[in-house]
């Protein structure tokens, strides 16, 4: 039976109340039945072997899953929680993301190698996973983290859960952890290395140091993602297609993308706009893509820091003014750099989906965003325009430079996940490519 005591609440503004405080007799007596001891009325005429024994008891019944395993940062401090997905030990930069959904498409996004993504949104894996809304291959990501690992799957597309997905890509996984106390400090101290690891026998000490001792700066991450042979891309859009420019473009056009680690919905937007997409690998040779005739040239999203890729670099060089050319965030910061000017490295970079961005029309654009590195707009030459502003940190968001025929973008105009408003730079970049036809 239940015993119901009302109790006087604080009033808060407008409101005036009670609070219900409920206690189960009937737990007490079938904890005490399980454990063949007779619970006294009074806690304090009880044996201390009786209490052991209720005790023992309570902790092998526990109705919930004990902590399993840990996230160690290099500032020193442990965040204990739960594990799942795959097991093992994993060592990358702890970024956070703010967008409220498309986990899945993070989740697949090769930018996100050599990191870990802690995930703002409170409730991850609702939706499941489907078959149709990979970004890449595989998960190219080190770990995520969460608040909480939804349980209930309910979207008719699910194919599997969350949990079953990692532990196929073999990535770790962790809930129940402050995920807000962690943001915070990511953007008071900047991004922090972590070890993310289901081994708890392992000393925190010794996972600070392997924390401390990673370092993506100077990391060359694009050759672990990008193709190995040139490929001919076959999807579109389809059903999906809702750009009226793309519905009413009539003309084909041959674009080679370098694959720094594209995302496959940036492969269908130029694909529904009529170009023939020829992939190839991040040090594919100058010379062999112009032997392709191209009319167009792609240089994609990728993850790392863009200024340990010299060979991307000097490809750019010498496709500069040659025919029209686009670059989208990694690309962007190579293109920046065959330009003339310098990249940098972010305090915590820029991960989600309502990041504000000015265009040259001083329209701001709700934009989606995933990168760590920027372009030094001071180390630009003259010839060079910053047309895009991250209104956030005032950081360069694209350039346009006309005399050689080139235009950049530093987040994502495919937006999967995230608002559509920068999608005219497919329809911007078809357009520069018909002006040199």
């Amino acid at each position: 039976r239940t015993r119901v005591r009302l109790v006087r609440a604080r009033p808060w503004p407008h409101t005036r109340g009670c609070a219900v405080e409920m206690m189960s007799m009937t737990m007490r007596a079938s904890v005490s039945h399980a454990c063949a001891v007779r619970l006294p009325r009074h806690r304090h005429t009880a044996s201390a072997k009786a209490r052991g024994r209720v005790a023992a008891h309570a902790a092998a019944v526990k109705p919930w899953k004990a902590n399993d395993c840990k996230l160690v940062l290099e500032d020193g401090s442990v965040w204990p929680g739960k594990a799942f997905g795959a097991k093992g030990t994993q060592v990358g930069e702890v970024v956070f993301n703010t967008s409220l959904s498309g986990y899945q498409e993070i989740l697949t996004d090769p930018s996100y190698a050599g990191q870990f993504v802690l995930f703002t949104c409170p409730h991850i894996g609702n939706v499941g996973i489907n078959l149709e809304d990979m970004e890449s291959k595989q998960v190219h990501l080190g770990g995520i983290l969460v608040r909480q690992e939804a349980l209930n799957v309910s979207n008719y597309r699910s194919a599997m859960t969350l949990d079953a997905y990692l532990k196929e890509q073999g990535v770790i996984g962790i809930s129940d952890i402050d995920t807000r106390e962690i943001t915070r400090r990511l953007r008071e101290t900047g991004c922090l290395n972590g070890v993310l690891t289901t081994d708890m026998s392992v000393s925190d000490a010794d996972l600070v140091a392997k924390a401390k001792g990673y370092d993506i700066v100077g990391k060359d991450l694009i050759s672990e993602v990008t193709c190995s042979e040139p490929y001919e891309w076959k999807d579109t859009t389809g059903e999906w297609e809702f750009s009226a420019e793309a519905k009413a473009n009539k003309e084909k056009f041959n674009v080679v993308v370098y694959d720094f680690g594209v995302k496959h919905n940036i492969l269908r937007r130029l694909a529904s706009f009529g170009c023939k997409l020829t992939i190839v690998p991040a040090s594919y040779p100058a010379d062999k893509v112009m032997a392709m005739n191209p009319d167009g040239i792609l240089f994609s999203n990728g993850p790392g820091d863009p200024s340990a890729v010299p060979y991307a670099v000097e490809n750019a060089k010498a496709l500069l003014g040659k025919l029209p050319v686009f670059g989208i965030c990694m690309g962007h910061q190579v293109l920046g750099q065959a330009f003339g000017g310098k990249t940098f490295k972010l305090k915590f970079g820029h991960h989600g989906g309502n990041h504000p961005v000015r265009g040259p029309s001083g329209a701001v654009e709700i934009s989606s965003q995933n990168h760590n590195f920027a372009v030094d707009p001071k180390t630009l030459p003259s010839g060079v325009q910053v047309s895009h502003i991250n209104l956030n940190d005032g950081t360069c968001a694209g350039m346009v430079w006309p005399e050689m025929k080139a235009m950049t973008i530093q987040y994502h105009p495919e937006a999967s996940p995230g608002p559509h408003d920068s999608d005219v730079c497919f329809a911007d970049f078809v357009n520069m490519m018909k002006a040199g036809k």
